[in-house]
C-alpha cells in the first residue's frame, strides 16, 4: 500500500484554500496554518485541510501568504519540515527567488482568482486551465522542480517555466498595471456617480467585464507593487503615452487615426493566444542531458520561450553514464518544433510518437 503524501499550506486564504481541496481531492493529506484566528479551522470545516498546523513530514509546503510574508515563512517551513519540497503563489518572484536559494525551494504562482474573496471562494477546479508560472531559483534541484511541476500538473493547471526577472516583467504587463488601470476606472466611475444616478446602473457588460479584477482584495496589492515596482511603474509610464496618444486624436477630431489605431489594437487582440489544450495526439520527446543540475528546468523554460505547454515532464538517470534523460509528453502538432528547438541550443533530442511506444 503506497503510503499517503502529506503537504502543509501556510495561509488559508483562497488560494491556499483551494490548493488545499484540490490535493485532498487528490488522496493527500493536508495540514494548514493561518494567522487569521479560526481561519486554518475554518479551512478543516470547508474540507480544505485535514489538521491545523505544520506537519514535519510534510513532502510539501506551499506557502499561500502575501508576498511580503512568503520569505520569513518559506524559511520557517525549510527548517520545520526537513524533508518537503517548499513553494509560494506570490505574484512576484525575483527578490523571494533570490531571498530563498535552497535546493528544496522553487517559486510559484498561479494565474487564477474568483471574486469571491478569502476562504469561503476556495474552490478544488479553480487552477483548472490556468496558467501557474514556476520560477527555479539557482539552487533548485531538478527532483524539486519536477515534484512541484507534477503536482500543479495534477491540478490540470498549464505549467510555464521562466526565471524569476522574466515573470515579473510579464506579470507587469498582464497582471499588475491591468489591475491598477481597472481600480481607476472604477474610481472614475464613482467620481461621476454623484452627478449622474443612472451611470452605475449603466456600469454593466464591458465595463464590468473590463473591471472585474478591481473587486480582488487589496491587501495584497501593497507589497506586490513594493516588490515590482520598477517593472510595473514602466509599464504605466507605457500605457499613460498611449492613453496621451488616444487623448490627442480623440480631442483633434483625427478620425482616419482613431480607426486606424482601434484597428490595429483589435488585430493584436484577436491574435492572443487562448488557454493551451491538451486535446489531440500526444509525442514523447526524450533529451539526453549531460549529470548537472537544472538540466530538466532548461529544457522546461526552452519550451516555454517556445510556446509549447509540456503534458508531462521528468527525468531518467542513466546507468554508468555521464548524463540523465528529459522525457517530455507534448502535443504532437509541437513536438518537431521543440525538437528543432532543443537541437538548435545544443541538446541531443529525438521524437517518439504515441503509436511508437
Amino acid at each position: 500500500m503506497t503510503e499517503q503524501r502529506r503537504a502543509t499550506i501556510i495561509g488559508t486564504g483562497l488560494i491556499g484554500g483551494s490548493v488545499g481541496l484540490a490535493l485532498r481531492a487528490r488522496g493527500w493529506r493536508v495540514s494548514g496554518v493561518d494567522n487569521a484566528p479560526g481561519l486554518a479551522d475554518r479551512a478543516i470545516e470547508l474540507g480544505a485541510c485535514d489538521a491545523v498546523g505544520i506537519d514535519a513530514d510534510s513532502d510539501l509546503v506551499v506557502v499561500a501568504t502575501p508576498v511580503g510574508a512568503v520569505i520569513e515563512e518559506a524559511r520557517g517551513a525549510l527548517a520545520a519540515c526537513p524533508k518537503a519540497v517548499v513553494t509560494d503563489v506570490g505574484g512576484v518572484k525575483a527578490a523571494i527567488v533570490a531571498a530563498l536559494d535552497d535546493p528544496r525551494f522553487v517559486g510559484g504562482h498561479p494565474m487564477a482568482g474568483s471574486e469571491e474573496l478569502g476562504l469561503e471562494g476556495a474552490d478544488a477546479d479553480l487552477f483548472e486551465g490556468a496558467a501557474w508560472t514556476l520560477c527555479p531559483g539557482p539552487a533548485t534541484t531538478d527532483a524539486t522542480y519536477a515534484t512541484v511541476r507534477h503536482v500543479v500538473a495534477s491540478f490540470d493547471a498549464q505549467v510555464l517555466t521562466l526565471s524569476p526577472a522574466d515573470h515579473d516583467r510579464v506579470v507587469a504587463v498582464v497582471s499588475h498595471v491591468p489591475h491598477l488601470t481597472a481600480a481607476a476606472l472604477v474610481r472614475v466611475t464613482g467620481d461621476h456617480s454623484s452627478d449622474h444616478a443612472a451611470l452605475l446602473r449603466l456600469a454593466a457588460g464591458g465595463f464590468r467585464d473590463m473591471t472585474r479584477i478591481a473587486s480582488g482584495s487589496p491587501a495584497i496589492w501593497p507589497g506586490v507593487c513594493e516588490q515590482n515596482r520598477d517593472a510595473i511603474v514602466e509599464v504605466l509610464d507605457q500605457l499613460r503615452d498611449e492613453l496621451a496618444t488616444i487623448r490627442s486624436i480623440v480631442a483633434e477630431r483625427d478620425r482616419p487615426e482613431l480607426l486606424r489605431v482601434l484597428g490595429e489594437a483589435q488585430q493584436v487582440r484577436q491574435t492572443l493566444p487562448t488557454r493551451p489544450s491538451d486535446a489531440g495526439p500526444h509525442s514523447e520527446i526524450r533529451v539526453f542531458v549531460k549529470d548537472q543540475p537544472g538540466a530538466l528546468r532548461a529544457v522546461a523554460t526552452l519550451a516555454t520561450d517556445l510556446d509549447v505547454n509540456l503534458a508531462f515532464a521528468t527525468t531518467i538517470d542513466l546507468d554508468g553514464t555521464a548524463g540523465g534523460m528529459v522525457v517530455l509528453r507534448v502535443l504532437s502538432d509541437d513536438a518537431e518544433r521543440l525538437c528543432r528547438g532543443l537541437l538548435d541550443a545544443g541538446f541531443r533530442a529525438f521524437v517518439q510518437n504515441e503509436d511508437e511506444t
